[in-house]
């Protein structure tokens, strides 16, 4: 089978490079094919290219990522004004809390979880580095959005949406705006089971240039707000709630300053 250039072919070579990524060990071309659905043929067509830039490697038992892949992150660090400050505050955090942490970023109308202490190998966690399409039921979503201005928070939300993930998430735009509210109110947001029932999420947004105490953004255009945040089974979270709330607050002065655009 063969394939004409254009986005399909982007599409299927980008899902290769996302099947290798996500599997603990390399995968073999036959099982890329049952993976994607395509023949051998086609497996063989997508990767070459991805071989020759050094994205894909081929060891004895299958593809595995290359060593361009490092300098992507590498990359992805610097444009985000990412240094070893903020993986080491990550992992204080983790350390003081034990529960997973988070950086996570607004930037011209899309959210991402820009880093995290969980184990890129925990394929059942449920906030993994990358687009977050679930923001309006995430505590750092409601942070970050809580940052914006409203009318780039309703553009978000019209052009995102507000799926329904559990029985607790928020898919009304008005129950929304007041959630807004409690955010602002209380200095920090929290997400009970609304994105999977199984975590509960807190989460702050983190103060920075043309920013004031509370991380608000100022409303100049659609740059970039940043947000820090754990995450921690559900049925944990009653009994520790204060405790990890305490630990998140006082992480935030010590996070690096980060660009605003």
């Amino acid at each position: 089978m063969s394939l004409t250039p254009g986005p399909r072919s982007v599409e299927r070579a980008l899902a290769v490079l996302d099947v290798v990524a996500d599997a603990e060990r390399p995968v073999g071309a036959k099982a890329l094919a049952r993976e994607l659905g395509c023949a051998l043929s086609t497996v063989y067509h997508l990767t070459g290219p991805l071989l020759a830039r050094g994205y894909l490697v081929r060891t004895a038992e299958g593809y595995a990522p290359g060593p361009r892949v490092p300098a992507l992150h590498r990359s992805h660090q610097r444009h985000h004004g990412l240094g070893a400050g903020t993986g080491e505050l990550l992992g204080r955090l983790r350390r003081a809390t034990g529960a997973e942490a988070y950086h996570t970023a607004y930037r011209d109308g899309l959210i991402t979880v820009v880093d995290t202490t969980a184990p890129v190998t925990d394929a059942g966690h449920p906030f993994a580095p990358g687009p977050e399409p679930r923001a309006h039921a995430t505590a750092h979503g409601k942070a970050l959005l809580a940052a914006l201005p409203r009318p780039l928070r309703r553009r978000y939300l019209a052009e995102h949406g507000m799926a329904r993930l559990t029985e607790r998430t928020i898919t009304s735009a008005e129950r929304f705006e007041a959630e807004v509210d409690r955010v602002r109110g209380q200095g920090f947001a929290v997400s009970v089971g609304e994105a999977d029932l199984a975590y509960t999420c807190l989460a702050v947004a983190l103060p920075g240039p043309g920013k004031g105490r509370d991380g608000r953004g100022r409303g100049r255009g659609d740059g970039i707000v940043h947000a820090l945040s754990v995450s921690l089974p559900t049925a944990e979270f009653g009994r520790r709630q204060g405790e990890i709330r305490a630990a998140l607050i006082r992480a935030v002065p010590d996070f690096p300053i980060l660009p605003e655009s």
